[in-house]
């Protein structure tokens, strides 16, 4: 999110713009801010009085067999008190923070749960909020409420830097642990991202056997049969002869399409020669004439090679059937620990990655494996787009 142009940092829409600046008479943000401020008062003792309540049974029954479940059980009501807390900042403050991860025990039973509980951070810091909470919602709803009477041509302002102070405590306290946390919530998207990319690999290599060689392979078996049926009733004639050729013909295409599908799984050409003429083989094939440059000392480790080779494929497939260019190039080098991969053509632009073609499952696929996916294609081109991967080096069994 942006920084804002207000006073307070913390003040952010849920699509990262700004909110309006405040003005009288009084806007509908105001009377949103308002209505947040007003409804801390309520919900603040009635955390705070639950939370005073919970730690004093919890703590001073710890000794016994039921504290420390006590104490766990409320630990999870902070958790669920947060979610409260973040739903009502988002539809009051427009304020968008991150979910944490779900509270996971690496071990099944009841003595892992507890103790995944009891050192829990994201519950702990839920609870610091609801305790704090209580003096600062006494003050902003006596505040708010009084300003609407006496001083409410000023009440936008005041709102609005009072609502900041909550948007700071809520991005503070209410949002993911650390850069650990949000970085588990990260790997949990890249995964089910890897996920549905192998299962859709998975289909189509399915989809492509039983489309086209299987189905080859099928009338070849029964050509043959008949042609064995014709030579075992001595009919040797010609139709035999047309019949064995017509099936040595299917195996030819039979064969070639199994190639092009091994090749759609990991080409030969990578493995043996590497990314520069894998890569040119590419431009090779692409309708527009294509120039490639790989500026790399070193082969990186065969998972990165893969994932530039399909990705610079899928990119010449759509300046071939999308860009109407006279020309295009591809340029592969290395920054640091960071892979780089840029593809530009001067076609007529107006690529989206919403556009259907194949763009945002590219950027999906370069996110999966912390790789970034930048497009830049204005109305009339050119058409550039920008990748990027980390470098893992080949290693001697790679």
């Amino acid at each position: 999110m942006t920084e804002s142009s207000l006073p307070s940092a913390a003040d952010h829409t849920l699509d990262g713009t700004s909110p309006p600046p405040p003005k009288a008479p009084l806007s509908a943000w105001t009377w949103r801010e308002i209505a947040y401020l007003l409804s801390n008062f309520p919900l603040g003792v009635l955390a705070f009085v639950v939370l005073v309540v919970w730690l004093a049974l919890g703590i001073g029954l710890a000794v016994t067999v039921v504290g420390l479940p006590l104490l766990a059980m409320g630990l999870v009501a902070c958790r669920r008190y947060g979610r409260m807390e973040r739903a009502r900042a988002r539809a009051l403050l427009g304020v968008e923070v991150d979910e944490p991860s779900p509270l996971r025990a690496r071990e099944t039973g009841f003595l892992p749960w507890l103790w995944t509980c009891l050192k829990d951070p994201v519950a702990w810091r839920h609870a610091l909020f609801a305790f704090i909470r209580l003096p600062w919602a006494v003050l902003t709803f006596s505040v708010t409420l009084v300003s609407l009477f006496v001083a409410w041509p000023a009440l936008p302002w005041l709102a609005r830097w009072l609502s900041n102070a909550d948007r700071a405590m809520v991005r503070g306290l209410l949002s993911p642990s650390d850069e650990l946390e949000r970085r588990i919530i990260e790997l949990e998207a890249d995964r089910i991202a890897v996920t549905d990319t192998a299962a859709a690999d998975l289909r189509r290599i399915e989809r492509d056997l039983h489309d086209g060689a299987q189905a080859r392979l099928v009338a070849l078996a029964m050509g043959l049969g008949l042609a064995k049926e014709k030579l075992l009733e001595g009919r040797a004639d010609e139709s035999v002869a047309a019949m064995v050729d017509e099936a040595h013909g299917e195996v030819k295409l039979a064969l070639q399409e199994l190639r092009d599908l091994a090749r759609g799984i990991h080409p030969a050409i990578l493995t043996d020669r590497g990314l520069g003429p894998a890569l040119a083989s590419l431009a090779g094939r692409c309708t527009v004439p294509a120039t490639t440059s790989v500026d790399l000392a070193e082969r990186p480790a065969p998972a990165i090679e893969g994932i530039v080779y399909f990705t610079v494929s899928e990119l010449l497939q759509n300046v071939s059937k999308h860009s109407a260019a006279r020309k295009a190039s591809v340029e592969v080098w290395r920054v640091k620990d960071r892979l780089l991969i840029q593809v530009e053509d001067d076609g007529r632009g107006g690529a989206r990655l919403d556009g259907g073609s194949g763009m945002a499952g590219l950027a999906e696929r370069l996110g999966s494996v912390d790789g970034l996916f930048v497009l830049d294609s204005p109305a009339g081109g050119p058409t550039r787009v920008t990748a990027e991967l980390p470098w893992r080096a080949r290693t001697a069994k790679g």
